[in-house]
């Protein structure tokens, strides 16, 4: 009987599983159509707007004459800079504006705000490994070597700044559900950690009195992180793994939580 009942149970977490990959596939699928020329190849387009915006960055800091503190080649050096950043930005952003955009989602009760965040989240992941096979053609195209000192701790430092990227746009979107002008507060914040990132600075180079207060600024660790990774002679005395992943990981439990509690009044509003 024991066995029966087991059984069961797995069978209901598989349907379960089934019904919210169809839901999750059902929400991106729209969202790649509606964002873009209504059809899903805007997609691509999407992926190209961080590539040129990095491109842009890349191309005023070289030709201005800023020389890279580290490393041979001032394009790889801001590079391994700005790509954390806007990751993060790019993520955090657009997973704030998801559930507004996509509120009226909300009337078929299968569809949860989380599946919105969610299916978000995973198109600008998406984009962004492209951005990266952009960014790695363009400096195998120019003879550069894109490859970092220590490749699996730009892999974790990487994956360390989409999982604070969901956390902060999970909060970030909730909040934007009930309260639309915090989307532009939220943008305005978000030029706040670009500027403050030491994406085009080097942060551990600054007086005490001045980094260790940007050293609280969770991008300046994803920051400081790819760079320790990449540059061997870089300076880890500002880098905290400990506290980018607790915040990371801290801020998912609270939007979760507050989504969790929130979800009858949000589900009620769409």
């Amino acid at each position: 009987m024991k066995v029966v009942r087991r059984l069961r149970r797995w069978d209901s977490f598989i349907d379960a599983l089934k019904q919210k990959q169809h839901v999750m596939a059902a929400v991106i699928l729209r969202d790649m159509r509606s964002r873009f020329f209504n059809h899903g190849l805007g997609f691509i387009v999407q992926s190209l707007w961080p590539f040129m915006h990095i491109l842009i960055i890349l191309i005023i800091n070289t030709f201005s004459g800023r020389v890279a503190p580290y490393g041979d080649n001032p394009l790889i050096f801001f590079g391994v800079g700005v790509i954390p950043t806007l990751t993060f930005t790019y993520i955090s952003r657009f997973m704030s504006l998801s559930v507004a955009i996509n509120k009226n989602m909300l009337s078929f009760p299968i569809v949860k705000v989380t599946d919105i965040l969610f299916a978000r989240a995973f198109l600008e992941i998406v984009a962004g490994s492209i951005t990266l096979l952009f960014m790695w053609l363009m400096y195998m195209s120019l003879g550069l070597s894109p490859y970092p000192a220590d490749p699996t701790q730009a892999v974790f430092a990487y994956l360390a700044t989409i999982l604070l990227a969901i956390g902060i746009g999970t909060i970030a979107g909730v909040i934007t559900a009930f309260i639309p002008m915090f989307a532009t507060g939220y943008a305005l914040m978000g030029l706040v950690f670009y500027l403050t990132s030491g994406c085009l600075f080097v942060t551990p180079n600054l007086p005490d009195q001045i980094a260790i207060p940007l050293s609280y600024n969770p991008v300046v660790q994803c920051v400081e992180w790819m760079r320790v990774a990449y540059f061997e002679s870089y300076s880890d005395r500002l880098l905290s793994k400990e506290y980018l992943l607790a915040l990371g990981m801290a801020s998912l439990l609270i939007g979760l939580v507050a989504e969790r509690l929130l979800r009858r009044t949000l589900m009620d509003e769409g």
